[in-house]
């Protein structure tokens, strides 16, 4: 089913609600999920749904998600963070292990992706041939 114009509308005006100092904030979260689904406007099913996905796209975008081929140590860890917090500010990150990654990193922030692997490249070269 197809959101309307008015249902989007609606929903960012919502999400816009939530925000307090640019961040989500879940009390005011749940009181307008809790509000829409008590007065049941007119598509509030739509509202609902793309409220869910703005919500969804913002909470992505404040998390990192960082591969590497081989575990890395702690002190890296704190190192790589601090340098991902001072550029992109407060995020909360998951290091993953990949060994087909073969080396270097690959980091996801939203729906941004940084690959600076070993296997983007061999892909990269695969596909120029």
């Amino acid at each position: 089913m197809k959101l309307s114009r008015e249902a989007r509308r609606q929903a960012r005006e919502l999400f816009e609600l939530t925000m307090v100092d640019g961040r989500l904030d879940t009390g005011r979260l749940d009181l307008v999920f809790g509000g829409v689904a008590e007065k049941k406007p007119r598509d509030y099913l739509q509202i609902l749904k793309e409220l869910t996905r703005l919500v969804r796209l913002e909470v992505a975008s404040h998390h990192a998600v960082i591969e590497s081929a081989v575990p890395m140590d702690a002190a890296g860890i704190s190192e790589f963070e601090a340098g991902l917090k001072s550029r992109f500010g407060d995020l909360t990150s998951e290091f993953r292990t990949n060994p087909s990654l073969i080396g270097g990193l690959r980091v996801q922030i939203g729906s941004d992706v940084w690959d600076g692997s070993v296997q983007a490249r061999l892909e990269s070269l695969k596909q120029q041939l």
